[in-house]
């Protein structure tokens, strides 16, 4: 048998090894709970304080609600023990005690994705002032509640209350009419807001792991990393300004099937580059077109074709390459500006006054970098050093495997997001 015959061989088993290893993590990763199929759970509210109590409205998407008993909302009228959930788990409170609803929550005019609901709450604000959110806890222990102070004018304060920190704290002062204002958000609380987006953000931390896993130099993982970052900061902006607002199922889509391509393209490199992986994600994203085209999914029958199409050039150009860390970092600029719009959402829900979006989008930003960069500290001296050991053995097993995990997660929030 000539040595031809024997490398043939040899990377069309390593092609059928990484096709194996991505089945089997597909396979055991579409096995988990109908629980998995939701995206990062979020819920946003404002309150316009006044001497008497308040008003507070409500956002929750239909897709949250599914995780309740009651599921969504469609009519024109809430359920009771909606009513009285969303009364008890979402409340103001004044010198220890609950201020009470003086009416029915009501619902509000509102996309049909979402639902809005607004209802008073009576009490003296007389004394230390709470707000405490525990809506979604046991269901989503992850769960993200969004609060927005309102006072007099303009002036806001925003704060995210989470399982380990549920309750507000308010320091509000009583202007000479009775209302009550806050000061605005620092600096320092968008960047703080930042780091806990991108911390409870698992698809973005996913991509960036996906980015550096392979990487053989820390320049390689520095070019990535700054075309991500670029790429994303610039549609931030764009969205949070209101200057371009994509579908948020369609962008959380598109951020699983960044993960998909850029793990698999792991795997590509790793595997000698065969021709078979470029070509089942291309028929995978055109079958997903026919079915777009049937009316089934949230993504356009054209963007999957032009997904298909980019993936079958891509892959191309990387098979072609001698440095495809340079490649690379396009791949990392392209899907960054995706993740941007992802990153968006918080702060665009928040409805900023336009005198508040720069410290906000600086720093919130900044915020999502310490977060990228905290998760490449802890990672890269560690694919280092395995990268130094028994000529590299354990690092590759570790990229394989690594990959096709990712890969396979990517294509499950792809597929949940799209048919979900």
């Amino acid at each position: 048998m000539d040595g031809e015959s024997v490398n043939g061989r040899r990377r069309l088993g390593a092609t059928l090894r990484a096709c194996l290893k991505l089945s089997t993590a597909v396979l055991l990763l579409l096995s988990a709970g109908q629980a998995s199929a939701h995206t990062r759970s979020v819920s946003y509210s404002s309150w316009v304080l006044e001497p008497d109590g308040g008003t507070v409205t409500l956002r929750l998407s239909q897709l949250e609600l599914t995780r309740l008993p009651w599921g969504p909302v469609w009519g024109a009228q809430l359920d009771a023990e909606l009513e009285r959930y969303l009364t008890e788990r979402l409340q103001l409170f004044s010198a220890g005690e609950p201020c009470s609803p003086s009416n029915a929550p009501r619902l509000l005019p509102s996309p049909a994705d979402r639902m809005v609901v607004e209802w008073r709450v009576s009490c003296k604000l007389d004394g230390p002032l709470e707000i405490r959110s525990l809506l979604l806890r046991e269901v989503a222990p992850s769960h993200l509640h969004f609060a927005r102070l309102s006072g007099a004018g303009e002036s806001l304060l925003e704060r995210v209350l989470t399982a380990a920190e549920p309750s507000w704290a308010l320091a509000p002062t009583r202007q000479e009419d009775g209302t009550i204002e806050e000061s605005g958000s620092s600096l320092g609380s968008y960047l703080r807001l930042g780091i806990q987006h991108i911390g409870t953000g698992p698809d973005h931390l996913a991509f960036v792991l996906a980015l550096i896993l392979i990487a053989a130099r820390f320049g390689e993982v520095a070019a990535v990393i700054t075309g991500f970052t670029l790429a994303h900061s610039l549609t931030l902006a764009v969205a949070v300004l209101g200057l371009a607002r994509p579908e948020s199922q369609e962008i959380a889509a598109l951020v699983g099937l960044s993960i998909v391509l850029v793990a698999a393209e792991n795997i590509f490199l790793l595997s000698r580059r065969p021709r078979s992986i470029p070509l089942l994600l291309a028929l995978g994203l055109m079958a997903m077109a026919l079915l777009s085209l049937l009316g089934i999914g949230s993504l356009g029958a054209v963007t999957l074709s032009g997904m298909a199409l980019f993936t079958l050039c891509y892959f191309g150009l990387l098979a072609r390459a001698r440095r495809p860390a340079r490649i690379r970092v396009a791949i990392a600029f392209a899907f960054g500006l995706v993740h941007g719009f992802g990153f968006a959402g918080v702060l665009a829900e928040l409805a900023l006054p336009s005198g508040r979006l720069l410290p906000a989008l600086l720093g919130f930003n900044l915020g999502v970098e310490v977060g990228q960069l905290v998760l490449v500290v802890a990672l890269w001296p560690i694919l280092r050093d395995l990268a130094r050991l028994r000529s590299g053995g354990p690092h590759r097993a570790l990229v394989e495997v690594g990959s096709a995990g990712l890969c396979s997660v990517g294509m499950f929030w792809l597929l949940t997001r799209a048919f979900g």
